[in-house]
């Protein structure tokens, strides 16, 4: 779920982090930190967060047999 209530924090997705080029985040408390890092004046802003991509179905189980009506 995008909006739950015990989100683990990250930088990444902080109110307060601004990315920058590569893979760090300008953190007003901290400074250059990486997306993983956090501390404790954490913000959540959901609009910062990207959801993982799905999984692909595994469909090499299946038969031709499966498919017929």
């Amino acid at each position: 779920m995008l909006f739950q209530k015990k989100i683990e924090p990250r930088c990444a997705y902080c109110k307060r982090g601004t990315p920058l080029e590569g893979e760090q985040i300008l953190c007003p408390k901290k400074g250059v930190v990486t997306p993983a890092g956090s501390c404790r004046s954490f913000r959540y802003d959901p609009l910062k967060r990207v959801p993982p991509l799905p999984t692909a179905p595994d469909f090499s189980a299946l038969k031709d047999e499966d498919f017929k009506l």
